[in-house]
């Protein structure tokens, strides 16, 4: 990709306005590697304008001389698509973090791309609501990263994906156009809903500004368990056990393998697992507890009845705030505590839940016969059949290093054979946008292809991610 020439810049440094750029190599850095520095980008400008208009006329310009951009939320995208590998232009939502309104008749909040998604989950219960989007990375993402990535997290389950929680859109297209879709509407039957282009898109169809997301009632407690399992198989079972136990209040289920949870011991200061005799799977459970309900006593019950039958091993209730937490931080600390321990090949897939453990099974077999020394593990969200499948070889990363196309392409193809996807909420960014040829159907990569010539014809916004190369 050729470099913009100096011109094009300064007419860019002129729309972002004063203070809304910067091409200091110290400023721009942070911006050019991925948190697992797996990727590492170059740009000649890091654009960082503050409102709307100021987007829109940057992407004026970058149409008009045919400029490409990446657009950019908290980058904590584990796939590689905010990164500028090509020497585009960077464009930062970072100063667009104004919360523009909360109302509690609608239940809706509106909120600029750049806000973190913790400022928007403490607005919502600042007014007495709550904001159920929730992951590892919410200190640091953002609203706009949330949309374009059609993020997950951890309450899935009870609330649905970023998808289900947004009501409006505001987006830039590649022309400059700004596109209001911001009408809230619960019920809109006027053809195509077109905020959905946006939602999971990454920035190639348009640069999300602003979204209106659902509020909820605020949950007058929890009730949190952490769970020993003799078999990943008895899972499903168990979750639907407690589903209907609990008129379907589970707000979270997450499966983990014991030695997931011994990375976060051994790299996590402050940690300790309180089922630390039981080295098989368990199992993290969570009920937001609706004011007139005793979710605890509910939760109790199907528990032990199915200890009784011997689905369940053993298991420990967060007795106080601090316990709750302490139980947390040993699921969302997995990640981390992952890097930490060494080189890793991270995969995160979805299976039909009938099918969780099937994947683990052939999954395990499947890398272990591209690389013997591999110990793979597993921890996720059983809720909605999204599993993240890590592969180390302790004492052989450089090993793992060559191997990781063969590697990411055995536990691809185990998940496809099950009618899952190669990805359930990371997105394809540069990691998996050529893979995903292998997956989809030649008429779906064409639509999606037709999407991207008929939204961005020019293919100035993030080229060469999510789609297979080829141009648009």
């Amino acid at each position: 990709m050729i470099a913009p020439d100096p011109s094009i810049l300064q007419k860019l440094k002129e729309a972002a306005g004063p203070g809304g750029w910067s091409d200091d190599p110290g400023e721009m850095a942070p911006h050019l590697v991925e948190w697992r520095k797996r990727w590492q980008g170059a740009s000649p400008l890091l654009l960082k304008p503050a409102a709307t208009r100021d987007i829109a006329r940057i992407l004026a310009v970058c149409d008009e001389t045919e400029t490409a951009i990446v657009p950019q939320g908290g980058n904590t995208g584990l796939v590689g698509g905010q990164i500028p590998t090509q020497g585009e232009v960077l464009l930062s939502l970072e100063r667009m973090n104004r919360i523009r309104a909360v109302s509690l008749e609608d239940n809706t909040l509106i909120a600029e791309a750049g806000v973190v998604l913790a400022n928007a989950q403490k607005a919502a219960e600042q007014a007495g609501r709550l904001f159920p989007l929730s992951l590892a990375a919410e200190g640091s993402c953002t609203i706009g990263g949330n949309v374009s990535t059609n993020a997950g997290g951890v309450n899935v389950l009870r609330y649905g994906m970023t998808r289900e929680l947004v009501l409006g859109l505001e987006v830039v297209l590649a022309n400059g156009r700004v596109l209001d879709l911001m009408r809230g509407l619960r019920k809109d039957n006027t053809g195509y809903d077109l905020k959905q282009l946006f939602i999971g898109a990454e920035g190639t169809l348009g640069v999300v500004t602003a979204a209106m997301v659902k509020l909820f009632p605020k949950p007058a407690g929890f009730a949190t368990v952490l769970a020993a399992i003799g078999d990943v198989a008895v899972a499903v079972d168990l979750l639907n056990r407690l589903q209907e136990a609990t008129g379907g209040l589970i707000t979270a289920f997450e499966l983990m393998q014991r030695r997931a949870l011994d990375l976060v011991i051994e790299h996590i200061p402050g940690t300790t697992n309180p089922l630390s005799g039981h080295e098989g799977w368990m199992v993290l459970i969570e009920v937001s507890n609706p004011a007139a309900f005793d979710a605890r006593e509910a939760l109790e019950q199907a528990l032990a009845s199915a200890m009784e039958q011997g689905i369940l091993a053993d298991a420990v209730f967060a007795k106080t705030a601090r316990d709750r937490e302490a139980l947390w931080r040993l699921r969302e600390a997995i990640p981390e505590a992952q890097r930490l321990s060494g080189a890793s090949v991270a995969n995160d897939i979805s299976v039909p839940l009938s099918r969780i453990a099937e994947f683990i099974t052939s999954a395990e077999t499947a890398v272990q016969s591209v690389l013997p020394e591999t110990r793979p593990f597993t921890f996720g969200h059983v809720g909605d059949g999204n599993l993240h499948f890590a592969v180390q070889a302790p004492g052989h990363d450089a090993k793992l290093a060559a191997a990781r196309e063969d590697v990411e392409r055995a536990v691809q193809e185990t998940a496809a054979k099950l009618r899952g996807s190669i990805s359930a909420e990371h997105g394809l960014g540069l990691a998996k946008n050529e893979a995903i040829a292998r997956y989809k159907s030649a008429a779906e990569i064409e639509l999606m292809r037709a999407l991207k010539r008929t939204l961005d014809p020019k293919n100035i916004l993030n080229p060469g991610k999510l789609l297979p190369s080829g141009r648009g």
